[in-house]
C-alpha cells in the first residue's frame, strides 16, 4: 500500500512539473513606487520587490531611452538603498541626468526585472514590469514682476512674479518656510484680468520670531525634483513687541484650566493645578497651532474677499497687542514664557462678532486654549481667526459675506472675561492684523502691483 502511495504522489508531481515547464512561471510581483511620471536632473527611484532578497536570484533595473538601456541596479552590486521589509525587498537609488549623462529630455521607459528559483531550483520564474516616464532636465525658471516690497517685522507682504513651465509648483521661501504661489487669474481687483498662466502670486510673511536678516526669495520645483530661485528687492522694517508679566491666579487654575482640559483629548497633564496650567499653556497651545497651520491646505486658489480692505473692529478696545511676550508668575516664580499672536479685543459682554471680510468658514467648534473658535478661509493662503466665541452663527462649510455676524463674544478658553481674540493668517502662519485694516497697506503692498501686472507694465527683473 506504501509503495502504491508512493508511485501516485511520484506521478502526481511529475505531472505537476511538466506542466510548469511546458508553461511560464509567474515571477515575484513588482511595484515601481517612485518616480510617479518624470525623471529629472536627479531623482529618487524606489521600488518594491514582493519576496525576500534573500530568495531572489535575480534583480536589476535599467532605464531605457531612445533604443538604449542604461543599468541602474543589479541585486547584489554596491550603491543605492535595499532594505527587507515584510512586505518584500525595497531598492532605493537615484536616478537622472547626474548618473545617466546620456540621458536628454523626452519619453523614456523603467524597466524592473526580478526572479526568483521555483520547483527546488530546477526553473526561474520571472517578472518584468515596465513604466513609462518623461525626462524633463530643463530646470524651472522663475523672475520676479512687481516692486517695492516693504515687510513689517511680524507683518506680511505679497508679490507678483513669472514661474514657468506652467505646470511647476512656485512660490516665496522666507528662511526654511515656503509660501505658495497662486494663479493670478484669480486675483479679484475690479478691471484687471490677468489670462497669462505663467504669471502668479504669493503674499508672505516673517514671522516674529525670525531673524530680520532671513532670506527671503522666489522657488519653482516641477515633478522631476528640478529646481529654481531667484532673488528679488525688499526692505525689512524692524518692530518693537511689547512684553508683559501675566499672573496666574485661582480662578486661572480652579476654572479655566479644567474646562479646557475637559473639552480636548490631545493633552492629559497630571500633577498640581499650577503644573497642569503650563502644559495647556504650552503643549496644548503648540497642538492647537499646529491644527490652524493645517488649515492652510484648505485655501481656494482664487481671492475670495471683496472690497480694499478687512473690517477693522475698531469699535473695541485693545487689550492685548500682536506677538506680546509674555511670562507667566505663579506666587513669584516665572513658570512659562508664550508670545501672544492676535489681538484681544473686549467693548461689551457677548458682542456681535462679524467676519472680516468675505471668504468660506473652514472650522466652527471647540479648540482647546482658543475655545469656541471661528476660521474663515479668503483664498490665496489668506485666512481669519476669531476665539473664545460664546456661540456660533455660522458652521463649516458656510460661505459669509463682509461683516457677517458669524457669532458672539465669550470667554471660552484660555479667557478670564470676555472679549474676541483676533488674528490673520498667511499659510498658516499668524501675521500682524493691523496691516490688513489700513486701505492704504492693502493699495500698495496688492492692488497697485496687481493692476501694474494687468496693465502691462510689469517686465521681469534681469
Amino acid at each position: 500500500m506504501r509503495i502504491l502511495l508512493a508511485l501516485v504522489l511520484l506521478l502526481a508531481l511529475a505531472a505537476g512539473g511538466a506542466f510548469l515547464l511546458a508553461g511560464r512561471l509567474p515571477g515575484p510581483p513588482i511595484e515601481i513606487t517612485s518616480p510617479e511620471k518624470f525623471v529629472g536632473v536627479s531623482t529618487p527611484l524606489e521600488v518594491l520587490v514582493h519576496a525576500q532578497a534573500s530568495r531572489l536570484n535575480g534583480l536589476t533595473i535599467t532605464v531605457e531611452q531612445n533604443g538604449k538601456q542604461y543599468p541602474v541596479y543589479t541585486l547584489g552590486a554596491e550603491g543605492g538603498e535595499i532594505r527587507e521589509e515584510d512586505d518584500g525587498t525595497r531598492v532605493r537609488r537615484t536616478i537622472g541626468r547626474e548618473s545617466i549623462p546620456e540621458l536628454v529630455s523626452g519619453p523614456a521607459r523603467i524597466l524592473v526585472t526580478a526572479s526568483r528559483p521555483v520547483l527546488y531550483g530546477m526553473r526561474t520564474a520571472d517578472n518584468t514590469v515596465v513604466k513609462d516616464v518623461q525626462v524633463r532636465l530643463e530646470r524651472p525658471r522663475v523672475a520676479v514682476l512687481s516692486t517695492h516690497h516693504y515687510i513689517n517685522h511680524g507683518g506680511a507682504e505679497f508679490v507678483v512674479y513669472r514661474a514657468t513651465p506652467e505646470d511647476v509648483t512656485s512660490g516665496v521661501l522666507v528662511g526654511d518656510i515656503e509660501y505658495p504661489g497662486y494663479p493670478a487669474s484669480g486675483i479679484n481687483v475690479p478691471g484687471i484680468t490677468i489670462n497669462d498662466p505663467a504669471v502668479r502670486v504669493a503674499f508672505y510673511a516673517l514671522r516674529h520670531d525670525q531673524d530680520l536678516r532671513t532670506p527671503i526669495r522666489l522657488f519653482a520645483r516641477d515633478e522631476a525634483g528640478n529646481t529654481g530661485q531667484a532673488s528679488f528687492d525688499y526692505r525689512v522694517f524692524p518692530k518693537a513687541f511689547k512684553k508683559s508679566r501675566i499672573e496666574v491666579n485661582e480662578q486661572l487654575l480652579n476654572e479655566v484650566i479644567p474646562a479646557i482640559l475637559e473639552g480636548t483629548r490631545e493633552i492629559n497633564p497630571q500633577g498640581e493645578p499650577i503644573e497642569k496650567f503650563v502644559a495647556v499653556n504650552s503643549e496644548l497651545r503648540q497642538k492647537n497651532n499646529e491644527k490652524i497651520a493645517s488649515f492652510a491646505s484648505q485655501t481656494a486658489p482664487e481671492m475670495l474677499w471683496q472690497g480694499v480692505v478687512f473690517h477693522p473692529f475698531t469699535n473695541t478696545g485693545v487689550q492685548s497687542a500682536f506677538a506680546d511676550y509674555r511670562t507667566y508668575v505663579y506666587q513669584g516664580k516665572e513658570v512659562d514664557h508664550q508670545v501672544h499672536l492676535g489681538f484681544d479685543l473686549a467693548s461689551f459682554t457677548t458682542t456681535p462678532i462679524v467676519a472680516a471680510n468675505r471668504g468660506r468658514v473652514l472650522f466652527a467648534d471647540e479648540l482647546g486654549i482658543y475655545g469656541n473658535t471661528v476660521i474663515i478661509d479668503h483664498g490665496l493662503g489668506v485666512q481669519s481667526l476669531y476665539a473664545h466665541l460664546s456661540s456660533f452663527d455660522v458652521k463649516a462649510g458656510d460661505t459669509v459675506e463682509k461683516q457677517q455676524q458669524i457669532g458672539r463674544s465669550g470667554k471660552t478658553g484660555m479667557a478670564l472675561g470676555d472679549h474676541l481674540h483676533f488674528t490673520m493668517l498667511v499659510n498658516g502662519q499668524m501675521v500682524n492684523p493691523i496691516e490688513w485694516w489700513d486701505p492704504k497697506w492693502i493699495n500698495d503692498r496688492v492692488i497697485r502691483k496687481v493692476r501694474d501686472a494687468g496693465s502691462g507694465s510689469l517686465i521681469p527683473n534681469p
